[in-house]
């Protein structure tokens, strides 16, 4: 009976009543999580800032004791990084607004109770996600079937939007009262009217969840590039960018031309760590902007499930 009527408090949106000791214990895992994530990412930064050789002798740096900028200048030294910067930008910003538009309409219409289809089409949807056709028939039908070989739109469209993105908004759609919908009708709304003025505006916590979730996907995407971009792409992604840079590097130390360079010379763990600062670094600042949004909206799809 208690939990149960625990769940009924966490569904009506009443504020539960939380204890001295669970505070300190939250707030302790809090503050450590926090500073040993800062940690992390303050050792990735000074190690990127760190000479080759110093690293080899001494390992990962949080304060560089031999500061270089090879790394970086390894890093940009073509200049197709920030081409690809703004490739990476382009596609997370339309793939995330896109993908918003089509999951929020999709979820609030399979919770419509006069849409006739809604059970058959969300039994079809989580039917996709348990099984998959494998890698050669997908590619297959991206290069024979869409002719999307060597297009952005091969990188584009796939992560528009997932299943487990749909049934998410879906259950977080269950919160908003259905009498909403049918107090717009009563006043003359259109179903598009009813979305955009009513729906819309309270699903703000579910669209900063999968907003972030479409963000990362287009922001660390590099494997539908490595399989449908080809040479004749002159700019790819950010992230396989990044790739083909330290696969570059190990094939120069693995050379007949590296035996003539010392391996001192070639940062590859100084890039290793540029890279993911380079990578992560626009994303990270990213996340604390959405933060709260986030929380309640994973909390809300999760408990309406």
């Amino acid at each position: 009976m208690a939990k149960n009527k625990d769940m009924d408090l966490m569904e009506s949106g009443a504020k539960v009543k939380i204890g001295t000791t669970d505070k300190v214990i939250r707030g302790f895992g809090y503050v450590f999580i926090t500073f040993y994530a800062i940690c992390c990412f303050l050792i990735i930064i000074g190690t990127s800032f760190t000479n080759e050789s110093t690293i080899r002798e001494l390992g990962v740096q949080l304060i560089p004791k031999d500061f270089s900028l090879e790394a970086y200048k390894m890093v940009t030294k073509s200049g197709g990084i920030w081409k690809s910067y703004l490739l990476t930008i382009v596609m997370t910003v339309v793939g995330t607004s896109v993908g918003l538009s089509i999951i929020s309409m999709t979820g609030y219409a399979l919770q419509r109770r006069d849409f006739f289809f809604r059970n058959t089409i969300s039994f079809y949807i989580y039917f996709t996600s348990l099984f998959s056709a494998g890698l050669a028939p997908y590619y297959l039908l991206m290069t024979q079937t869409y002719h999307l070989q060597d297009s952005y739109l091969a990188v584009l469209l796939p992560l528009l939007m997932s299943p487990w993105l749909v049934i998410l908004m879906k259950n977080f759609v269950k919160a908003i009262p259905h009498e909403i919908t049918e107090s717009g009708k009563i006043d003359g709304a259109g179903d598009m009217r009813i979305f955009i003025s009513l729906i819309l505006p309270m699903l703000k916590p579910a669209l900063a969840t999968i907003g972030l979730f479409l963000a990362l996907g287009y922001w660390n995407e590099w494997y539908q590039s490595s399989l449908f971009l080809g040479s004749k792409v002159a700019v790819k992604p950010l992230q396989f960018t990044l790739y083909e840079v330290v696969n570059k590097i190990d094939q120069l130390k693995n050379s007949v031309a590296g035996q003539f360079v010392s391996l001192a010379d070639i940062p590859q763990e100084g890039v290793k760590m540029a890279n993911a600062v380079l990578a992560t670094g626009p994303i990270v600042l990213l996340y604390p902007f959405v933060q709260r949004y986030f929380i309640s909206g994973i909390t809300v799809g999760a408990v309406k499930g």
